[in-house]
This record gives structure tokens, sequence and C-alpha cells, in this order.
């Protein structure tokens, strides 16, 4: 048995750069993990696959994140010369919100990717692990990853970034799910705005100023067809933050603070008045710092 977090993520900036012929988007975004985690336990108790999850919405079937990534993991095992796996049981604590665009699905999966290699004595290296990851959704390289990253392609071309303070995070969930796939349909990209912003971090990896470089071209979209999105990136700005954002497309966003202090007054600023859930974290700064 072994046991293993998951930490959510958020998009530092998220310029998408183009559209490709299989449908998808090319992208050049700054992903960073947070604190905040679900933990996630492996029990290789075999036969089979079994899931189980704290969150009622979160499903236990085939089509659970971690189910795929336990099913490439037992297949890519069975054909080289490892130890065999029967199975496993997987069970989630879910810490992190439910279709808030956070990542915790796809970190669900990169977890069961790494716990089960060491579980088994590392069979798999960090490089097979994330093409494995490939094949559950482009976020699950970046979590395998481990790190702070610059993401190109669709998200699973991957540099590391070091150049981060590690700001304080407020979060604020507005209880909406947004589709990815309806705001990447109707976006514009004659509309979007990080590219002015990005012009010279595009071509060396200059230190992250939050004052000047968060943006997220997705924001066109997400804020204008979900107005709980836009009230709560409006009820953060002007609270002592040193920028505010919304992480992928949506629904949560964010407010990166110079220190604890101002992100504390902040969240109890707003509680009460303000509709959503707050949750207040802090960037991973440093490789597979808080990977267990």
């Amino acid at each position: 048995m072994i046991r293993i977090i998951a930490p959510a993520k958020i998009n530092l900036f998220l310029q998408v750069t183009g559209k490709r012929p299989d449908g998808y988007h090319d992208l050049f975004t700054l992903m960073c993990p947070l604190r905040l985690a679900d933990r996630i336990r492996l029990d290789p108790t075999g036969p089979g696959i079994r899931v189980t999850c704290s969150h009622p919405a979160v499903p236990t079937d085939t089509t659970n994140t971690t189910h795929r990534a336990a099913e490439i993991f037992i297949r890519n095992l069975k054909k080289g010369r490892h130890p065999p796996l029967n199975g496993v049981t997987v069970t989630i604590d879910k810490q992190i919100p439910v279709g808030a665009g956070l990542g915790g699905g796809s970190s669900d999966a990169a977890a069961v990717f790494r716990g089960l290699n060491r579980l088994l004595k590392c069979p798999f290296q960090l490089a097979e692990l994330m093409e494995m990851g490939r094949e559950v959704g482009a976020d699950v390289p970046f979590f395998i990853f481990g790190q702070p990253a610059l993401a190109t392609g669709i998200g699973e071309q991957l540099k590391p970034f070091c150049k981060l303070p590690p700001y304080p995070v407020l979060l604020l969930y507005p209880g909406v799910s947004v589709s990815t796939a309806e705001v990447y349909k109707n976006l514009d990209l004659g509309l979007t705005n990080c590219k002015k912003k990005l012009k010279d971090f595009a071509l060396e990896q200059r230190p992250f100023d939050a004052a000047l470089h968060l943006c997220n071209d997705l924001e066109t979209v997400t804020l204008n067809r979900y107005p709980q999105v836009k009230a709560a990136k409006e009820a953060l700005d002007g609270r002592g933050a040193l920028g505010v954002s919304m992480s992928g497309s949506g629904s949560t966003v964010f407010a990166l603070f110079a220190d604890t202090g101002t992100a504390r007054r902040a969240l109890q600023s707003l509680e009460g008045i303000t509709a959503g859930s707050f949750i207040l974290t802090q960037l991973i700064v440093d490789a597979d710092t808080g990977f267990p």
C-alpha cells in the first residue's frame, strides 16, 4: 500500500497560439502546482481495478481517470520483463473542487502512475510515465513531471520553470462547471489578449511578474458565457492582490498575493458577501516539493 498526494494546478498565463488540423488548439502556458491536493491510496489487492471516491459526483467506473491510468500502467508492465500487477484498489480523498478547472482528475491519474511506479520499485523512467499519461489526458504529463513548467503544443511539451516566488493563492470557485470543449469551440483567435503581454516571455525564461504576465485567452469566452465566473473575478479584484486571473477554461478564478497576511485579509473581506467556495493555498515552486 502507498499513499500519494495529487496537487491541483493553476495556469499563471494561458495563450492560445493557433488551431491544429486535428481540431485541438496550440497553447503557450505556465502551469504551477498548488498545496491544495487530493489524497490517493493505492492497494495492490487485485484481481482487477477498483476505484472509490469520497465525492459523490466523481464516477468510479472505467471512465474515472485513475481507472484508465491503472489500466495503462498494468498493460505496459505486461509488455516488459517487470513484476506483474494483478490489480489495484484506488481510494480518492477528494479535496480539489470537482469541475473547477484545477486539474483534479488529471492529477489523480498522474498520482496513480507515480504511485504504482514507486510501489513496484520504479520499472519505468519518468519519460515513459509521461508518455503513458498522454493516453489519459493532455495535462497528465505535467502532473507526472512534478514541477512548475512552461507548456506548449496542446500542453504536453514541458520545460521546467524555476523563476517563481511561492505566492500565496486565494482560489474562488463559483460552483459552476464549465465545458472546456464549448469554450474552445467559441474562441475567436482574433480577440485573444495574451500575445502582447507575453511577447518577451516567449523568447527567454524571464522571471514571472504577477502584475505583468497574468493573462488567459479563454477568459473572453468563459466570462461572457458564465456570469458566475465573471462575478467571481470581479469580487477578487481590488482586494490587495498582485493580480487576478482564471485558471484553464474555468470556472475557478484566483488571486496571487505578496504575503499570506494580505491574502487572509482578502479572504475575510469576501466571506459572507460573495457566493462560491474559497480556498487559501500556495504555489509549489520546487521540483517534487510536496510530491511524496
